[in-house]
């Protein structure tokens, strides 16, 4: 090659190597890496137009969860290249995608099985899950095409853990007796229908868990609630809304038989029964226990003093709370308040001693990390910051000290003002002020 050819062959290499730099700007992920940039002008013909299952992730590039699983999600495209088509769509950027999938928080991921109709994974943010959640997918597929069915045999999702198990015994006590929105499943063990729901239902109680109850009950066994509920075919799925249970409490499932379908049909009953959280008063481990331990967020605020902010005004903030927790209940958050200095192993964990009160925090125990809030204590202040932190933006920090704050037992506040402490009279009349004592 001469050295005009080389010269031009680097100039070229070079051009192209800019080109395909700013190409992939806009993408989270390296150029190399197995995890497919989609978009809307090749979603269609990759996706939908294929006989692949596909995974795909909708991200945007300032969310620092995104950034927490982009090395998972990389090594899970990886392992599953080969088998399983693994994408991503910046939706920050291509919106029109994030809404046509109805995407509202980052990262989203969702998997395009069986007939493209994309159904949302809520596993672990790992590459593992990732990966066990498209083999699932890919099986279903495999054995739709075998013989029409997406599972066999007697075999068990292993996650039917989460499918309580229930009798003519503990039903009334486990069902009746309790505020939780459940979904009961009437079977028989030699139903073929049944072995196929299975699975599906068992994934169905792991992602429901901690919003709505999944239970199985043997009919042929346990006939006294079969009879009672006119069961007559198999499976038959009878809906118990949440709250006291009566006659009316009681409808029938008329959902779709996958995962998704249940999932999506549970959801749409608990946002339509579900009432407004309880702002409640930190006043026992097992009271912050109770309203936020099994809860994705939790919201704490720590009010004025009540000698600062009599019973007024301190009202008007638990009103605020109220109307947000209204406003957002389809989340299933807990929302707690304590009164300044009554918990302060909770301040302290949470750094709020250095903005005043009122001040806020939305927590989520389980990972012992926190979000403090640094806009005004108001409707608008609180709603903005829970909107972006719905949406996966704003900084989180851990807990200090990485676990559960010590919690102070104390007594509930009763409702009303509090009196200034009274400043002890003293009897000045023995005293002589025309004395004078040496020092």
């Amino acid at each position: 090659m001469s050295r005009v050819a080389r010269t031009i062959h680097g100039k070229m290499s070079g051009l192209l190597g800019v080109l395909l730099l700013v190409a992939g700007a806009n993408s989270m992920y390296a150029s190399n890496s197995a995890v497919i940039d989609l978009r809307p002008n090749n979603f269609d013909n990759l996706v939908l137009n294929s006989d692949h299952i596909w995974v795909v992730e909708f991200y945007a590039p300032w969310c620092g969860h995104c950034q927490q699983l982009m090395p998972e999600y990389d090594k899970a495209a990886t392992a599953l290249k080969g088998v399983v088509k693994v994408g991503a769509v910046n939706a920050d950027e291509h919106k029109s995608l994030g809404g046509k999938y109805g995407v509202r928080g980052f990262p989203t991921i969702k998997i395009f099985g069986l007939d493209k109709k994309p159904e949302e994974y809520n596993g672990p943010r790992s590459a593992a899950g990732i990966v066990d959640a498209a083999l699932n997918a890919a099986s279903q597929k495999v054995r739709k095409s075998l013989g029409g069915k997406t599972s066999g045999g007697e075999s068990k999702s292993k996650d039917s853990k989460d499918v309580i198990e229930l009798t003519d015994e503990n039903f009334d006590k486990t069902v009746l007796n309790s505020e939780d929105m459940w979904l009961v499943e009437f079977y028989a063990p030699w139903c073929g229908h049944c072995k196929n729901l299975a699975p599906e239902w068992a994934t169905a109680a792991t992602e429901l868990k901690g919003k709505v109850k999944l239970g199985a009950l043997d009919a042929t066994v346990n006939t006294l609630k079969a009879s009672k509920y006119e069961i007559k075919g198999y499976p038959t799925i009878k809906f118990f809304a949440p709250g006291k249970k009566d006659a009316d409490s009681l409808q029938d499932y008329d959902g779709g038989r996958t995962s998704g379908d249940i999932v999506n049909w549970a959801l749409e009953k608990l946002a339509e029964n579900i009432p407004a959280p309880e702002v409640v008063q930190i006043t026992s481990e097992q009271a912050l226990r109770a309203t936020c331990e099994d809860k994705p967020i939790c919201v704490v605020s720590v009010l004025p003093h009540i000698l600062d902010c009599q019973s007024d005004c301190r009202n008007g903030y638990l009103k605020t709370l109220s109307n947000l927790g209204e406003k957002y209940k389809k989340k299933m958050w807990g929302w707690v308040w304590t009164e300044a200095g009554a918990q302060l192993h909770i301040e302290d964990a949470l750094e709020i001693g250095g903005f005043g009160y009122p001040a806020l925090a939305a927590v989520n125990i389980k990972k012992m990390k926190y979000s403090l809030l640094k806009g005004s204590f108001s409707y608008d202040g609180i709603n903005e910051f829970l909107r972006d932190l719905s949406y996966g933006r704003g900084g989180t920090a851990p807990l200090k000290g990485a676990k559960l704050p010590v919690i102070i037992e104390t007594t509930p506040w009763d409702g009303k003002d509090a009196e200034p402490p009274q400043e002890e009279e003293i009897d000045l009349s023995d005293v002589n002020l025309d004395e004078k004592d040496e020092l």
